[in-house]
């Protein structure tokens, strides 16, 4: 609900040049995060990480007209990546618990297809309200939301077989317990996929308003119903003929959009980029997190979707700081930015050609 709005929201506060931040900020601490939720998934039980998550959303929602000062505002937005952190790190696992193999990738689908309902309301609906109502009030609407989903979890049963009390010495990591090195591969190629989100999130606001586009949410609410009815079908189909081809598929797609993302010159243009875009991020998203499910073990699931998610969040992170430092708030440069991203998408379809096929067969 609040991401079109940030940047124009920074620059009022007088932080114009740390527009990069925004997500940046975001990501990392949900990347630095991820470790911590996925032990404590696989530990304490999938829920009371998803309650985690949902908590941290509220609070910080209700603060960020309260700390409306550059750095107060930076302060949040990475306190703010620590509900990500958690929240869909518990919620995947626990997918990943209730589903056989033979339906996974049509789960993820379906898990999928929830998150990007979210996503594609909740900025529309942010920005619309934006025109109409103070920004504060945007915050506000944004943290109530989330008490909705606490509502939801404290009506679920917890998954997770043996759970643990929590204790301090969950929150010691040794090195193999950061990184699931069985999944590295998927992992990887989901980095390279979404610098491109990062740099939507960045420079799409801008480049609407460049466009004289009035509601910045819009790009965000076409791609993201675009990747709605494609999740299922390829969950499905990954499903039936494999993870792989559904994954070169989709970043051959994602090289397509963010190409006539860069040579779009109208509102017409721009939105019919969006619907490609969201075509893409709907093939890879829920084929990326079974092909990850697939390789990893039972009682490392946490940790091997983790690492999925920390990929994801340096992904984007890397791709907001890089937009934002190549943006440099000048119009000359939003063509720059998007082939860069498009360069990106590329980098993930040639390495797609030396995976192996066999890479999707499960290791139960």
């Amino acid at each position: 609900m609040i991401i079109p709005e940030l940047p124009q929201y920074l620059t009022s506060l007088g932080g114009e040049d740390y527009k990069g931040f925004i997500i940046a900020l975001f990501t990392l601490s949900a990347g630095l995060s991820r470790p911590f939720s996925g032990k404590l998934a696989d530990k304490i039980g999938r829920i009371p990480v998803m309650m985690i998550g949902a908590s941290v959303c509220f609070i910080v929602g209700m603060l960020y007209p309260l700390l409306s000062f550059v750095g107060g505002f930076l302060f949040l937005r990475f306190a703010h990546g620590f509900s990500t952190g958690f929240t869909p790190t518990g919620a995947s696992a626990y997918v990943a618990d209730i589903v056989p193999y033979q339906k996974r990738g049509e789960a993820m689908g379906i898990f999928s297809l929830f998150g990007s309902m979210g996503m594609a309301a909740g900025p529309a609906i942010g920005g619309w309200m934006a025109t109409l109502f103070p920004l504060e009030t945007v915050f506000y609407v944004s943290a109530f939301t989330s008490v909705f989903s606490i509502l939801i979890l404290l009506k679920l049963k917890e998954t997770l077989p043996d759970k643990e009390g929590i204790s301090l010495k969950m929150f010691r990591l040794t090195r193999d317990e950061i990184i699931e090195k069985r999944v590295l591969v998927p992992s990887g190629i989901l980095f390279l996929c979404c610098f491109s989100f990062g740099v939507v999130l960045t420079i799409i606001p801008d480049f609407s308003t460049h466009l004289d586009i009035e509601n910045k949410g819009l790009f965000f609410g076409v791609f993201t119903l675009s990747s709605l009815g494609i999740r299922l079908l390829a969950g499905k189909t990954s499903d039936r003929y494999g993870r792989i081809p559904v994954m070169r598929v989709a970043s051959a797609t994602l090289v397509c959009a963010m190409v006539l993302i860069a040579f779009a010159e109208s509102k017409f243009g721009l939105l019919g980029s969006g619907v490609l875009f969201g075509c893409a991020i709907g093939m890879y998203s829920p084929t990326t997190a079974a092909w990850v499910v697939d390789l990893s073990l039972d009682q490392f699931r946490g940790r091997a979707l983790a690492t999925m998610y920390i990929a994801l969040e340096a992904g984007i992170g890397i791709g907001a700081l890089t937009s934002g430092f190549l943006f440099a708030n000048s119009a000359d440069n939003f063509r720059l930015v998007f082939l860069t991203s498009a360069g990106m998408a590329g980098l993930a379809f040639v390495g797609l050609l030396f995976v192996k096929k066999n890479q999707i067969v499960a290791l139960e």
